[in-house]
């Protein structure tokens, strides 16, 4: 609003720098090269500050209608210059320094509407070479050199003429003769220059001007009474805008003498004063006047403004008490107290519109809210006002501002909503709330707001938000403005409750995300541009049912098939209008859509139709699965992975047993692989073949040998492990049976990576390799280069056959469980080489008949025992279990037996055959070899490992006996 007034008064003044003279075209190549940018396809011409000496007219096209010149060097305007332009219509040449003009520098322009020559060096009015531009409608000719604004009689043929602006601050005053010639020409706008000591006016100067627009610039310091006069001269007519500008320019008013009489008739809808000095007196004489008179807006801008000191306030009622008008505007008033120049406030009672800006007022009184009674529209923005100034806590502000509806507190430094909510809670009609440009929206000072019911309007662009701050804000409102205000993320918790929000603003802030849900069901147009986020969809806007006007450019999006899904759904299917499309939208992510328009963005429809993803990943998985399933089933590939992972589990469990520091030795000399149909072979023919003999082997079945409650699995694997070789009793059932598969193919795997001596094939009877599943390969290529044994089915040839399997088997070495019950036997039968030992030397030193008494007697006995039929072997294991509980009955646990009750017992139940009986490091040995726990105690198992090693050590020695003593009789 202040920006249109100033124009205005420049207008009339023609002090315009250089407007537009047409909305410019693409530029196009200049005729010439010079100075001046020829554009319009050859119509206009822009030569603005060039620092020109001269008219550059060789450069000019004969088609140009508008030159700027303005900001120039130019001296003057020669004949020749603007010759050839029979089409010039706008002509500007303010701002030079020209001093002359030919008489017939326009004889060619007749055409020219628009005459600009304002703020030159003319020492005269230029009326002959201006007699050929009939066609004028603005000419803008003050601010010149000359002394006299006396017209010439040829202006009264520019009947075309709409604005004129003339003299200048040589003209020392008016004449009654110097406008005659305008009295026949009805005038939009009219301005006129005087010195700034104006020295005379004569009555009825301005009397003859018809004009809606009058402009004064002049100052009347020395002639006050002046405007006496030119009040009544423009009195009873009709005005738009009259503007006084610097009426007092070097002094205040302090006459009594009330110059503002005639104001009472003017009849024009504004007036304004521009500049000057204003005092109470001069003040209160204007707005006694303006009371009287229909003009209904007032405007006071870049005033100087003092108290006089005249003034006195007797404490009666202010004398302004009736001042009606539409709108008052106080504007860069340079005293605050101008609000209250008879210290009352009560010339604002009457006023609708009141705009103070620019002001700086540090306060509001109480009684300032009580007498606006009638402003419905209030603008107090521009103030550096806080929230201190507007907002006192000892106010009542009920009843106050009852008619008021807008109100603009913008621009100000306000940071308080809580404030400003108790402030305007009151103003019962105000429904518009401008608080934009503010230090609005911290959370700590947004609490426990209590808003006015009928506000509808907020506006708070430019100001800080924190999210939680919006909780604050009113919820009855239709309109909320918050753009610019630094918002990183929203509070749906507020829009929620905003059940009649229809239009909200959100432009230019920092957004980051649009939440999913984002239920507002009244809003009709949102505006999110100039964001942060990059990501939109549907489903954000779905909880809006009304919405129909969206603005969201400028943000950075990435270029992704739900944005794209977003943009297609939005401009093909739903009611929403993308206000921005397509300009505004870019990719921004990825990199290789930088810069490209989002309405050129198209990605593939497989990418971004999720159905046919779908169908094509389930179709692919399908085929996958099939394929895989096809070459399992013609690999055996499930077969092959099972196994190998049980290998996997028996290696594992092989390398933490080797840790643990268990002997690495064979258990079984053979592993015998073979179906069930073929046990009974196994059993009539090959065990006691192998095992019952001088040197038997100890082999391992699995009918015998597996352990009862392991897996199957295990057991295979972990046998085989044990094993030193394996013998594969093969047959047609062998081929057909599937544990006999997993045993063939642990074997072949043990063997990988070594050779394959360890396995022995037996064909129990023939078999065809070509007929073996694709599964038995390596099967397959040991029977085509392996050497394998048969067997014969002929009795005589069995004997070699055995002869051939104990070759492959080699000779049968002592096994690891073996060696574990000759470690017990050596352990205890190191007493019994004891006693032998210390028996023997003492034989030696008897003669040799004697020799064999003992070992005679010994015989005897035994064979006394053997040939003893009442003594059965159940009475022999009952005694030793009873032997065994009536000594470890005696101290402790009552089923082991303690060092003390084990050297008790071979003291007294094996004195005989044990030498160590009553030695104590040999008891402390025999209990280290057979307490296998590490309790230091033997239990009945343990005790009878001694007994059995005992019973074997002597019936090695019987017999050892009995074949020297026939060797002897046969001598």
């Amino acid at each position: 609003m202040i920006g249109k007034l100033i124009n205005f008064s420049a207008l009339l003044l023609g002090t315009l720098t250089s407007p537009t003279p047409s909305p410019p075209s693409p530029p196009t190549t200049n005729i010439e090269k010079g100075p001046c940018h020829i554009f319009n396809s050859g119509r206009s011409a822009n030569c603005l500050g060039q620092q020109l000496g001269s008219v550059p007219w060789k450069q000019f096209p004969s088609t140009l209608e508008a030159i700027d010149l303005s900001y120039n060097r130019l001296q003057a305007i020669h004949a020749d210059d603007f010759l050839q332009l029979p089409q010039l219509r706008i002509l500007r040449l303010q701002y030079n320094n020209i001093s002359h003009i030919d008489d017939d520098a326009f004889k060619n322009n007749t055409l020219l509407e628009e005459l600009n020559i304002f703020n030159n060096s003319l020492q005269e009015i230029p009326a002959t070479a201006l007699t050929p531009l009939l066609n004028l409608k603005q000419l803008y000719m003050s601010n010149n050199f000359y002394k006299h604004a006396t017209l010439a009689d040829s202006f009264s043929k520019f009947v075309k003429l709409k604005v004129l602006s003339m003299g200048g601050p040589l003209v020392m005053g008016l004449k009654k003769e110097d406008f005659q010639p305008l009295k026949n020409i009805r005038l939009h706008g009219f301005a006129i220059k005087c010195s700034s000591n104006l020295s005379y006016y004569e009555p009825g100067s301005l009397e003859v001007i018809q004009t809606l627009q009058m402009g004064f610039d002049m100052a009347i310091d020395q002639r006050p009474n002046a405007l006496i006069d030119m009040l009544r001269d423009i009195a009873n007519k009709k005005f738009s805008i009259i503007q006084f500008r610097n009426l007092f320019e070097f002094m205040y008013y302090m006459g009594e003498k009330d110059i503002f009489q005639g104001l009472g008739d003017i009849s024009a809808n504004q007036i304004i004063f521009h500049r000057g000095k204003f005092n109470e007196n001069l003040l209160k004489m204007a707005l006694t006047n303006l009371q009287v008179s229909s003009i209904k807006r007032l405007t006071l801008q870049y005033i100087d403004f003092a108290r006089s000191p005249t003034f006195v306030d007797s404490g009666a009622g202010s004398s302004i008490t009736n001042l009606a008008l539409d709108n008052l505007d106080l504007w860069y008033i340079s005293n605050p107290d101008v609000l209250r120049f008879d210290w009352r406030f009560t010339w604002f009672n009457k006023i609708k519109q009141l705009s103070i800006q620019y002001v700086y007022f540090n306060s509001v009184p109480c009684d300032a809210w009580v007498e606006m009674e009638g402003v419905k529209f209030m603008d107090i923005s521009n103030n550096r006002l806080k929230d201190e100034f507007v907002f006192n806590q000892q106010c009542v502000y009920k009843g106050t501002m009852p008619n008021l509806h807008t109100f603009n507190m913008s621009s100000n430094e306000l940071a308080s909503l809580k404030d400003l909510s108790l402030l305007t809670r009151e103003f019962r009609q105000m429904q518009v709330l401008d608080l934009s440009n503010n230090k609005l929206g911290s959370a700590e000072k947004s609490r426990d707001c209590v808003w006015q019911q009928n506000l509808t309007r907020l506006i708070l662009h430019h100001n800080k938000f924190e999210s939680e701050a919006l909780r604050c804000l009113p919820i009855t409102l239709h309109y909320l403005d918050l753009s610019y205000c630094d918002l990183d993320q929203l509070d749906m918790t507020y829009f929620k409750k905003a059940t009649s929000l229809k239009e909200l603003l959100l432009s230019g802030n920092k957004i980051k995300f649009i939440p999913s849900k984002w239920e507002s069901p009244s809003l009709q147009s949102l505006a999110l541009d100039g964001n942060s986020f990059g990501l939109i969809s549907k489903e954000s806007f779905q909880d809006m049912p009304q919405l129909s006007r969206l603005r969201a450019g400028n943000n950075p999006y990435h270029c992704t098939c739900e944005l794209y899904v977003f943009v297609q759904d939005t401009m093909s299917k739903t009611k929403v209008n993308l206000t921005d499309w397509p300009w505004n939208y870019r990719c921004y992510h990825p990199e290789a859509l930088l810069n490209t328009v989002v309405s050129k963005y198209f990605p593939g429809q497989v990418a971004c139709d999720i159905r046919l993803v779908i169908i094509i990943c389930v179709a692919t998985t399908t085929v996958v699965i099939l394929i895989l399933m096809l070459i399992c089933y013609i690999f055996d590939l499930p077969w092959y992975t099972k196994a190998t992972y049980q290998i996997i589990r028996a290696k594992y469990r092989a390398h933490k047993e080797k840790a643990a520091g268990e002997p690495g030795t064979f258990t079984y000399h053979a592993f015998i692989s073979y179906s069930h149909s073929d046990a009974e072979w196994v059993r009539d023919e090959l065990l006691p073949s192998l095992e019952n003999n001088r040197n038997p082997y100890h082999l391992c079945i699995h009918e015998r040998d597996f352990m009862p409650g392991k897996w199957i699995i295990d057991n295979i694997i972990d046998n085989i492990e044990s094993s030193r070789k394996v013998i594969f009793v093969l047959s047609i059932n062998f081929v057909n049976s599937e544990w006999c598969n997993y045993e063939l193919y642990f074997a072949q795997q043990r063997a990988m990576g070594k050779t394959f001596s360890d396995i022995i094939l037996v064909l129990k009877e023939p078999i065809d390799p070509s007929s073996l599943p694709s599964k038995y390969c390596k099967l397959k290529k040991m029977l085509s280069t392996k050497t394998y044994i048969e067997w014969p089915q002929h009795v005589n040839q069995q004997a070699f056959f055995w002869e051939q399997l104990k070759s492959v088997l080699g000779k049968p070495t002592m096994t690891r469980s073996r060696m574990h019950s000759a470690k017990s036997r050596t352990s205890s039968v190191r007493s019994i080489s004891l006693m032998m030992e210390d028996q023997r030397p003492e034989v030696s030193m008897r003669n040799r008949d004697k020799e064999a008494e003992p070992k005679i007697e010994i015989i005897k006995r035994n064979d006394d025992l053997s040939n003893d039929k009442q003594i059965p072997l159940e009475q022999a294991i009952e005694g030793l279990i009873k032997v065994f509980h009536s000594y470890s009955s005696k101290e402790g646990d009552k089923y082991k037996l303690s060092k003390v009750e084990l050297k008790s017992l071979l003291e007294t139940e094996l004195k005989d055959l044990m030498a160590c009986a009553n030695d104590p490091k040999g008891i402390d040995e025999i209990m280290s070899d057979l307490d296998e726990n590490g309790d230091q105690e033997l239990d009945f198992q343990e005790f009878v490992v001694l007994v059995a090693a005992l019973t074997v050590a002597c019936n090695d020695f019987f017999e050892e006996f009995c074949k020297k003593e026939g060797k002897k009789a046969g001598k």
